[in-house]
């Protein structure tokens, strides 16, 4: 399930100090995506917005990512 992907990509953000300094520094979805690829982990842009649960924290995502994944 791709959810699962995006879960254990943020739980991978969260161990591995270099990759969350990297999804930090994401600006765009596609720079995400694409490291998220990158490091094994396959999901589309539209599993990250509701009425999917956000899998990320505010403090894993650089501001405009926030902005645009956490929305309340």
């Amino acid at each position: 399930m791709a959810i699962k992907n995006i879960k254990d990509f943020s739980d991978k953000a969260r161990s591995d100090a270099a990759l969350k300094e990297q999804l930090a520094a994401c600006m765009k979805v596609r720079e995400l995506l694409a490291l998220a690829q990158a490091n094994g982990f396959d999901f589309i842009e539209d599993e990250l917005y509701p009425p999917n649960e956000p899998q990320f924290t505010a403090d894993q995502l650089s501001e405009r990512m926030a902005k645009a994944l956490l929305r309340a």
